[in-house]
């Protein structure tokens, strides 16, 4: 896999997580956010396990101890920025959301200018690019009473940015399935005691249905160990700057499902200028890191290794 290969696979991830506001939407808000990371990081996880159990013991057997400490720290990241998202949140609506959740473009090569590792030009071009598009599009719709929820949301984005690298770091290093499988396992254990703290009847607590297992077993497969997977796989072979780039393609598929989809699935939105905008940039960005890995597709890599 070269690095445009790798890319379109992060293209394929984005894809599926952008599918969450859909899945969403057919779990009902009585069931704890926690609940569903839960259920469906340890489904994901279980299911990799069963799929590829020999060559996750052979991983372990081989540097158990260190692949272990990494999936337990970064799934304790993973908790930490995705509960900051979710009450972040609660004041924006989908389009809106997924704007402000793509300002990790913005940390992530701060982040690794400081740790004193070269960023490539094309890699500030874009970003700068994707900026613009986040604060046009936010322009016409914040408020002062959002700015506590975008704080937050930017905590988040930073954490979620060191996330990043630690994950093409570690993706480099051990064995991608072992990697997804044990990050899903350890992230679904977490979740539960979060889960345990806000509704101590768990399990017994969901008002269980065909509609919400179903939702469930989707997210689990689709989201979860698909998409955790192919994303590690794709971090061997491309950088943590230019993978949030195209992370931030989330925002695109989030605006065609608010404004086409009906809204029985998802709040639908008002498509405005600044959204179309907002669209562009973050399209003609992510074209200047896809299309220049065609050209230097066996340049080797220098930033987020």
């Amino acid at each position: 896999m070269n690095r445009l290969q790798a890319n379109i696979c992060l293209l394929c991830v984005t894809f599926c997580w952008s599918t969450e506001v859909i899945i969403f939407a057919c779990i009902p808000e009585t069931v704890s956010p926690f609940a569903t990371t839960c259920i469906t990081f340890l489904v994901g996880g279980g299911l990799l396990l069963l799929a590829f159990f020999k060559r996750i013991v052979a991983a372990l057997r081989e540097n158990a101890k260190k692949l272990l400490f990494c999936c337990i720290f970064m799934s304790a990241m993973n908790a930490a920025y995705n509960t900051m998202y979710q009450f972040g949140l609660d004041d924006f609506d989908v389009s809106t959301g997924a704007f402000t959740l793509s300002l990790t473009v913005v940390a992530l090569p701060v982040i690794i200018l400081v740790q004193r590792t070269k960023v490539e030009k094309k890699t500030w071009i874009s970003s700068v690019i994707v900026l613009a598009g986040i604060c046009v599009a936010l322009s016409d719709v914040m408020s002062k009473d959002q700015v506590p929820g975008l704080a937050l949301i930017c905590a988040g984005c930073v954490l979620r940015a060191f996330y990043i690298i630690k994950l093409n770091e570690y993706a480099r290093k051990y064995d991608p399935v072992a990697l997804a499988a044990l990050i899903c396992l350890s992230g679904g254990i977490i979740s539960f005691f979060f889960w345990l703290y806000v509704q101590p009847t768990t399990f017994f607590g969901i008002s269980w249905s065909p509609v919400i297992i179903a939702s469930l077993a989707i997210y689990s497969y689709f989201v979860v160990a698909l998409a955790i997977t192919l994303n590690i796989f794709a971090q061997r072979r491309t950088t943590a700057a230019d993978s949030v780039i195209i992370y931030s393609l989330e925002i695109v598929f989030s605006v065609i499902w608010s404004v086409f989809l009906p809204a029985s699935l998802i709040t639908p939105v008002q498509l405005t200028p600044f959204i179309i905008i907002g669209v562009i940039c973050v399209v003609a960005g992510n074209l200047i890191t896809i299309v220049n890995f065609g050209k230097n597709k066996n340049k080797q890599e220098v930033s987020g290794a």
